[in-house]
């Protein structure tokens, strides 16, 4: 694993965010480094799977908690709300991994071809799970890291890499809960069409009736199930899109709090401040400053050792 860890630092240290996160070319692929555990960051996660290079971390999905270290990998089934706070890392020892955003339209096409049987739905699925890396999605995970240098190669070699590491996970500890979440009746699935809606249009005003309709299910079992599998009210969860795309509009963008209250759909600054606040437990413009701060502290401390090692 040594060599795959070398490159996540090496690549995350020259492109990662302020929270440690490197995007790449290829999508669906992304990296984390941090070199020192951190407060709660709260996020609305795709469907993914992550794994843990070196460190350790804790993941809160509703009221479902996990914490998985160096070795493991950690599973999210669905479009949910977390909150992830690094436990272990240091400057010698950062934490590391690897993410890979899974495709429900793969996993439904493998699920079906490698069962005759539709699994039954269980309208109280589990969507987060943890289990020891396999060696099989470890190597998927590094041959895609791979594409990053031959960008000619992705769209020619990155579809078949991602489907054979949707089969190594349905084929894995929790591959009959993966089939499940990805049966187009499961309540997870269903979900997933309301779920869409609200990532694609979060800036405006969505008649719940029709994220209901788009489930296909009656406005209380919409209500009932939406709160049981992403822990929040539709409301809530379009409330949290707006609030982290409006951090990453200031944080990457340069836009003021204002400026970013107004383009992710708020129609009052103050109501921005006030719902800004009570999720990232501090006001815009403050946590902007702390954080671009803060992102420039792992470039000084590379070049600083790169310096150490010449002479």
């Amino acid at each position: 694993m040594d060599p795959l860890k070398q490159a996540v630092q090496a690549y995350a240290s020259r492109n990662a965010n302020c929270d440690g996160v490197a995007m790449t070319p290829v999508p669906g692929l992304m990296m984390k480094c941090v070199t020192s555990p951190d407060r709660n960051l709260h996020a609305v996660s795709r469907p993914m799977i992550c794994l843990v290079l070196q460190g350790a971390k804790r993941m809160l999905v509703g009221r479902e908690e996990q914490v998985f270290s160096a070795g493991q990998s950690l599973i999210l089934g669905a479009d949910l709300p977390t909150v992830s706070c690094v436990l272990r890392a240091n400057s010698r020892e950062p934490y590391l991994a690897i993410a890979i955003e899974l495709e429900m339209s793969i996993l439904r096409q493998l699920a079906a071809q490698l069962s005759h049987e539709r699994p039954q739905a269980q309208p109280r699925a589990r969507t987060l799970f943890t289990e020891d890396s396999e060696v099989a999605a470890l190597d998927c995970a590094s041959r895609l890291m791979r594409l990053i240098d031959r960008p000619e190669a992705i769209p020619l070699l990155r579809p078949g890499i991602v489907q054979e590491l949707h089969y190594w996970l349905l084929s894995g500890q929790h591959g009959a809960a993966l089939q499940s979440i990805a049966d187009p009746t499961s309540y997870a699935s269903r979900l997933g069409a309301a779920l869409a809606i609200l990532r694609a249009e979060y800036r405006s005003r969505i008649p719940v009736e029709r994220l209901a309709a788009a489930a296909g299910m009656s406005l209380t079992a919409f209500h009932r199930h939406f709160k049981h599998m992403t822990s929040v009210t539709p409301g809530q969860y379009q409330k949290r899109l707006r609030l982290i795309e409006a951090r990453r509009l200031m944080l990457e963008e340069g836009y003021s709090a204002s400026s970013s209250a107004f383009d992710v759909g708020y129609e009052s600054v103050s109501q921005f401040t006030r719902e800004y606040r009570r999720l990232f437990q501090e006001p815009p413009k403050r946590d902007a400053l702390r954080m671009r701060s803060k992102s420039r502290e792992p470039n000084e401390q590379v070049e600083a050792n790169r310096h150490a090692r010449l002479a």
